[in-house]
């Protein structure tokens, strides 16, 4: 069983190049998106515990491959010198159900997540958008800032965060990125004159980050940090002005910031799923006057193309180490024999 740990993942990432990696993973979600119907998968699990969340994102591709990841979300962890959200994840096969990699997937999700919103962003926002703002800048923000330079011509990025701490890294981790910084004293100042809004904050609760009197026609906004029951970022206004796009609507709803609606009018005012704009089934932007939102909760079929990749390029590269997690028996109905 091979075993991605973060020491091979990111030495991964050097010798196949950030840009390729993410690059090919926009790929490899556009394609697995597309054939999403060919999946079984179902909305998350959680258990909701004091200070946060436990999740397991499960997804089967009935031809070859079974995933799963389990995450986190506590959001009063920094408190602590520990991460908002750390996970581990595993690729099993499903003609034998033996495990064939685990992987650290703390570092691959803020990846995939990035990469998931620069394709959504690819579909939704105009083609002449140049000014990115980021309301949270935390673990995923120049991940997100990184991606959406694969996709759209971005000269300036506005950003904001409660945590001053967390701007100063923000702004030092971007600094040679060749593109225009602007700190800004609050989110309101940050959305100014944006092409795209990216708002991913950790407080489990329901906020207005995003007021709707701030949100100009034209804008595309990325909302990434509604992903649990209880947690969303907009005001709801801003549901009634966008033209809703979402990845798996039964799981968006739970989740997402169409949790603030009655079902049948969420079912009304969502467009579309990710993979219906990608297949042609649905149109993305059609005019440059729309709001679009990407009301993105992160589902499991991400994670599955993100380990699916790097198990692929893990191979490639000779990289990850191997361990022997599943027994290897000449018997295979004589498992006692490993005490003997």
């Amino acid at each position: 069983m091979k075993i991605i740990t973060i020491e091979s993942l990111t030495q991964l990432l050097h010798r196949h190049g950030f840009n390729n990696f993410m690059n090919d993973l926009m790929k490899t979600l556009r394609y697995d998106f597309s054939r999403s119907h060919t999946f079984s998968q179902i909305p998350r699990p959680a258990m909701h515990v004091p200070g946060g969340v436990l999740e397991l994102m499960p997804l089967c591709d009935n031809t070859e491959y079974f995933s799963y990841k389990y995450v986190n979300c506590h959001p009063l962890n920094p408190l602590k010198n520990k991460m908002t959200v750390v996970a581990t994840g595993q690729l099993s096969r499903i003609d034998t159900g033996y495990p064939v990699m685990f992987s650290e997937m703390t570092l691959l999700t803020a990846l995939r997540t990035a990469a998931t919103s620069a394709l959504a962003t690819d579909l939704l926002a105009r083609k002449d958008a140049k000014i990115a703002a980021i309301i949270g800048n935390g673990a995923q923000s120049e991940f997100q800032v990184k991606a959406l330079q694969l996709v759209r011509d971005i000269k300036t990025v506005r950003y904001f965060d409660i945590d001053l701490n967390a701007m100063t890294k923000f702004a030092h981790n971007l600094a040679n990125l060749g593109i225009k910084l602007i700190a800004c004293k609050d989110a309101e100042s940050a959305v100014y004159g944006a092409d795209i809004i990216t708002v991913c904050t950790a407080d489990k609760a329901n906020r207005e980050v995003l007021k709707d009197k701030w949100i100009h026609e034209g804008v595309h906004i990325n909302a990434l940090g509604g992903d649990t029951v209880g947690k969303t970022e907009l005001e709801l206004g801003i549901l009634y002005r966008s033209k809703i796009v979402v990845e798996f609507f039964e799981q968006s709803f739970i989740e997402g910031e169409i949790q603030k609606l009655e079902r049948k009018e969420a079912l009304k005012r969502v467009h579309a799923q990710l993979n219906e704009i990608i297949n042609n089934k649905k149109k993305g932007r059609e005019h440059d006057e729309e709001i679009t939102l990407f009301d993105s909760v992160g589902i499991g079929l991400e994670d599955y193309s993100a380990l699916t990749l790097v198990y692929n390029l893990a191979k490639k590269y000779s990289l990850g180490e191997h361990l022997s997690i599943v027994p290897e028996l000449t018997n295979p109905k004589n498992l006692f024999s490993l005490i003997q």
